[in-house]
């Protein structure tokens, strides 16, 4: 079995105690097998916690909570997701009432949210939010409180509960609220969501994704299948041959959650194909990748089926 290690902070791998190399956002990999219950230690920089695991069946059927499983035919990928902080010491980092709550970011080993008011919450939050700003704003005539952590928005109504939380580029507040949200897509796509509030929830009032510039032709495969996940134009992929079968596209790829580039050995067992990875969730922190095929020509995808193992 291949296992293939990424991580969100530059990390050393250790196995069974030996140094083996580094890991960060490009794959690394070894070859075991989990029946060897092969010890696993990644230690990041930046006086972060070090995890570690046993790399065995347990751990690719059941990831713990700071690491990400993607299953890949025979082979896995693991993710370290996030790494605790050394310093557990309790710090407020942002502070205020408001609208007769007590609102607290504040860090102890992580980021999270206090809301005091008629009720008590406590939400863990992305490490963007180690570095916060707050606006008040007026959201269709009620006060609610916006928390920005790098890309990161919470929104918070005047009764101190959560009513947004999401990675937004832009936001505005008025009669209703619209945010740009920006896709990690080959096109650059941003998400224009508009929303309307009453004093209790958001509810999605509209929404359309724009694609801000036209891919590479040899990426155009994986333009298509992010298009289709992110309920963009994904028709102008298609070839006129297969444009009616385009209402079927997401029943037959199924509910898959992101889109990735296949690893250095699926291309060395299915050579030049023009083939994406598809994500699929099977439970927490767990997932399955499946590889899907097109055919093109003069640009335009003519079929598309899954890669057999």
């Amino acid at each position: 079995m291949r296992v293939y290690f990424l991580s969100c902070a530059p990390a050393v791998l250790k196995l069974n105690g030996l140094y083996v190399g580094r890991v960060d956002g490009f794959e690394r990999h070894i070859e075991l097998d989990p029946a060897d219950r092969v010890l696993a230690e990644i230690v990041p920089g930046g006086n972060l916690q070090a995890v570690n695991f046993f790399l065995d069946e347990e751990f690719f059927a059941c990831p713990p909570d700071f690491a990400d499983v993607y299953l890949l035919e025979n082979d896995a990928l693991v993710y370290v997701r996030e790494y605790g902080e050394k310093d557990v010491k309790l710090k407020v980092i942002y502070q205020t009432r408001f609208c007769g709550n007590l609102i607290t970011v504040f860090s102890q080993g992580g980021a999270y949210l206090s809301c005091e008011g008629a009720k008590y919450t406590l939400t863990p939050l992305p490490a963007q939010f180690f570095n916060c700003r707050a606006e008040q704003h007026t959201l269709a005539g009620r006060d609610v409180l916006a928390l920005y952590g790098g890309n990161k928005l919470i929104v918070i109504s005047d009764a101190g509960k959560v009513i947004f939380k999401n990675t937004v580029e832009s936001a505005e507040f008025g009669d209703s609220l619209f945010v740009r949200a920006p896709f990690e897509t080959c096109t650059a796509a941003k998400a224009e969501c508009t929303y309307s509030y009453d004093g209790e929830r958001l509810t999605q009032t509209g929404g359309k994704t724009v694609e801000t510039k036209p891919p590479e032709p040899n990426v155009a495969h994986f333009a298509f299948f992010e298009s289709v996940l992110t309920c963009g134009d994904f028709e102008k992929y298609l070839d006129d041959s297969l444009k009616h079968k385009a209402g079927d596209l997401k029943s037959y790829l199924g509910n898959f959650v992101s889109v990735t580039v296949p690893t250095e050995k699926f291309y060395t067992l299915h050579r030049d194909i023009a083939a994406a990875g598809l994500v699929y969730p099977l439970k927490r922190n767990l997932y399955e990748v499946k590889y899907f095929a097109v055919e093109m020509q003069n640009g335009k995808i003519t079929n598309l089926s899954p890669v057999d193992n």
